[in-house]
């Protein structure tokens, strides 16, 4: 078979396989559409207990109600389901979703919008027709186009990012601001070790704070990155700043927020820049 031969069996199977997965999306039929999504309610919330595993999540009770039958379900989250919960309030919204019928098998979710189309496969499947256009026409025309087949894709990708990651950034730095800190205290810190395939051995430390904003909701938290020394954190005083429409937008160290925000929109100037250099020298090298 020739190149071209190879490459026309490469479209065609992965053609299909967006095909089918568009279709099934337009007639509602992919696992993600047939699901049950509804809204949950953090009922309570218990403390993790120091030198646990942090992969459990924040122990919490959720209820929800089956839309179908109009059952009221109260679960928790001790077992694998879904998203860990890594913030959590009394009165803090979670999403649930679980196959049509069986509302025992439910899995917590972050987003109940996110992924509801079921396109994750057919888009996937078009990335890979377009990786081996690419390919194609790198080995048939010379290595430049590879640079333009790369360069364009990511440009545009970096175009429509840029302006709304900015926008993030500044209102997330907006929110943290617009109102005191609260107190907050570390009330655990969560050990886990794990060994990688040379054998190492390493010991990550994940420290739980809990505070109370000035709207009188106690909050318990992951607090990962931003504490100095986590290790030796337990029962340290920290000052929180957070978003008054959304608590589980927290820091305990404003300044590393504000570093962090910069560091993010100069990553994404690099990555911009990097396309557009890519496309202006495969361009020039044709």
């Amino acid at each position: 078979m020739s190149l071209g031969d190879y490459l026309a069996l490469w479209c065609a199977v992965f053609g299909a396989v967006a095909l089918v997965g568009y279709a099934r999306s337009l007639a509602g039929m992919t696992p993600a559409q047939r699901a049950v999504r509804v809204p949950g309610r953090i009922e309570r919330v218990r403390e993790p207990r120091h030198g646990s595993s942090q992969r459990d999540g924040i122990p919490v009770v959720v209820s929800f109600q089956d839309p179908s039958a109009g059952e009221e379900f109260t679960v928790t989250n001790d077992d694998d389901h879904g998203e860990r919960i890594t913030v959590a309030w009394t009165g803090r919204e979670i999403g649930v979703r679980y196959p049509r019928g069986r509302p025992h098998a439910y899995r917590f979710v972050g987003d109940l919008r996110a992924g509801r189309r079921g396109l994750g496969w057919p888009n996937f499947a078009l990335f890979l027709i377009y990786a081996g256009l690419v390919v194609f026409a790198a080995i048939r025309w010379g290595w430049p186009w590879a640079l333009i087949g790369f360069g364009v894709p990511w440009t545009l990708s970096g175009v429509w990012y840029m302006p709304q990651n900015a926008r993030a950034v500044n209102r997330r730095i907006g929110a943290l601001t617009s109102q005191p800190p609260v107190p907050g205290r570390v009330i655990a810190v969560l050990t886990d070790t794990s060994t990688d395939s040379d054998g190492d051995t390493w010991t990550s430390h994940t420290p739980v704070i809990v505070f109370t904003t000035h709207e009188d909701t106690t909050v318990t938290a992951y607090c990962a990155d931003q504490l100095p020394d986590p290790t030796n954190s337990y029962g340290r005083n920290v000052t929180i700043h957070y978003d008054p429409d959304d608590p589980a937008v927290f820091t305990p160290n404003l300044k590393s927020e504000d570093r962090s925000g910069t560091l993010d929109i100069t990553c994404g100037i690099v990555a911009l820049l990097l396309g557009v250099a890519a496309v202006v020298v495969g361009a020039a090298l044709l």
